[in-house]
């Protein structure tokens, strides 16, 4: 099975939840008017895209809609399915840093899947002739290193990491010097899961960045923030934190298969300038993978071809 069908029906939940009613907007609607975009509208926010992505979305479909002449509601199905493609659109630069010798800091709070994300990101690099390596800074919750050892064995990458209550800078310090030592292409920094309101942590947070760029200055960076779509607009505002604290360059969206709302995912590609990378869609190795808008979009909504048997 190919990713895409992997998310296809890790998106089962959203596909016959709110956003499944969209089909029905468009073939039960007898003209498109402002009532017709105020249903899409409605719609749209309760599956958790929030308000102002919403009506960036329509305003956009509205534009499209004026400028190809179309009046009948059926026929603007895909100009919508664009609109949120276009919205939700990643550049092409974004996984230049593959090519480049990397440290990627993975950040979040607790409970989001961060470990997990490390141990699939390691087996996706890898899979792909890199070198990856694993350094293990989470030493703030007892099971994290017995976890992460696990994944490192999954996925068949060397791990550098210590005991519990150890310092995590040391972690990091330890894994950079093994790293460069031994070639690597791509190492992947687990952390504890940090609660915006812990200033303390926040802190450590900083002190490991500074140490990575002192340490190994020539390396590509990348800062990723894993989120948990279960959370729905919970996730934006943690995204809002860590992004003051660190330059986050880009998301790891998890749990998609776990919610019905899969507007969040749209809401959190389109809500700033950070663009998500990767999205998870179950529990196995391989269901995580690239982020792919045009792929998301056509899996959450359906192709063309399903939308117009919907009719």
């Amino acid at each position: 099975m190919g990713f895409f069908d992997r998310m296809k029906n890790g998106l089962s939940k959203s596909r016959g939840g709110i956003l499944g009613t969209i089909a029905q907007v468009f073939s039960g609607a007898d003209r498109i008017d402002e009532d017709f975009y105020e249903e899409l509208l409605e719609i749209m926010v309760a599956s958790d895209m929030g308000y102002e992505v919403s009506e960036r979305i329509l305003d956009s479909l509205r534009v499209k809609v004026k400028e190809q002449h179309i009046k009948a509601p059926v026929e603007a199905k895909e100009l919508l399915n664009n609109s949120i493609k276009e919205i939700m659109a990643v550049d092409e630069t974004a996984y230049d840093f593959e090519e480049k010798k990397t440290v990627i800091l993975f950040v979040g709070v607790n409970g989001v899947g961060k470990t997990t994300t490390v141990g699939k990101l390691a087996a996706h690099f890898s899979g792909k002739g890199k070198k990856v390596m694993i350094a293990g800074a989470d030493t703030f919750r007892a099971a994290a290193k017995e976890q992460l050892d696990v994944w490192a064995e999954r996925s068949n990458v060397p791990i550098i990491s210590a005991g519990e209550g150890a310092d995590p800078g040391s972690v990091v310090f330890d894994a950079i010097s093994a790293a460069k030592a031994r070639g690597t292409d791509i190492l992947l920094v687990d952390t504890a899961g940090r609660l915006q309101n812990k200033k303390n942590l926040m802190n450590e947070l900083e002190k490991l960045n500074r140490i990575i760029s002192r340490e190994w200055p020539d390396a590509a960076r990348e800062n990723y923030i894993v989120l948990d779509a279960t959370t729905g607009q919970n996730a934006l505002s943690q995204m809002r934190e860590f992004s003051g604290v660190c330059d986050v360059t880009g998301i790891v969206l998890t749990k998609m298969d776990g919610t019905a709302k899969g507007g969040i995912a749209v809401a959190i590609a389109s809500g700033s300038q950070i663009p998500v990378k990767y999205i998870g869609v179950g529990e196995a190795l391989e269901d995580l993978d690239r982020f792919d808008p045009a792929q998301f979009v056509d899996a959450l909504l359906g192709s063309e071809e399903e939308r117009n048997d919907d009719i």
